[in-house]
């Protein structure tokens, strides 16, 4: 049996092609760095960038934005309940406060603060009973509207300027009163707090 010319070309045609692809294959392998191709890699072709956002900077007393230069960060928080103290942050400088009778010293210091003193005040636990009423009215006479009416274990914040005024757009008091029905721990209501931004020109 003879083959048609025609057939032994197209044989020696795909033996060729064949042994081409195994000679390219061969030099791929052996020229190309292992590191340059990988199935990871390939699988990437073809998807979407995933886009992440950059952890927030974290701000002075943890505010969610900074404030503007030439200005002072502050934050006042009232305890809550037993366990949570009542904190003050000024320019990220924390001050913890204990539930222990205050009123002389607090006196004394409002009494002996030189003019362009700015005053941070929070309850711990029990204003009304722990709180004597000269220092209320010391407290009144820097412009609290709520110290009277602080009741049993209200939560309570201030903050208030000696010898300048204070922005009118600063919220200078807060109160909460404690209500059973409310409370959010067992015979106290939630925290409170005010933060914001004071101009240092000011002081």
């Amino acid at each position: 049996f003879i083959f048609p010319f025609t057939a032994i070309v197209r044989l020696f045609a795909f033996l060729l092609l064949s042994l081409a692809a195994w000679y390219l294959g061969y030099f791929v392998a052996a020229h190309v760095p292992q590191s340059t191709v990988s199935i990871a890699a390939l699988q990437q072709i073809g998807k979407k960038p995933v886009l992440r956002a950059p952890a927030p900077k974290r701000q002075k007393c943890d505010h969610w934005s900074p404030c503007p230069p030439g200005n002072f960060a502050y934050r006042i928080l009232s305890g809550g309940g037993k366990e949570r103290r009542a904190k003050i942050c000024f320019e990220d400088e924390h001050c913890v406060i204990d539930s222990t009778d205050h009123s002389k010293q607090m006196m004394d210091f409002i009494r002996n603060a030189p003019q362009g003193t700015l005053v941070l005040m929070a309850t711990q636990d029990d204003g009304s009973t722990r709180l004597k009423n000269d220092a209320k009215k010391l407290v009144e006479e820097l412009g609290s509207k709520e110290i009277k009416n602080i009741q049993f274990r209200s939560s309570w914040v201030f903050i208030a300027a000696k010898g300048f005024q204070l922005p009118n757009n600063i919220q200078r008091e807060k109160i909460n009163h404690s209500d059973q029905t409310k409370n959010r721990y067992k015979g106290w209501p939630a925290e409170i707090q005010i933060e914001g931004c004071i101009p240092r020109n000011l002081m």
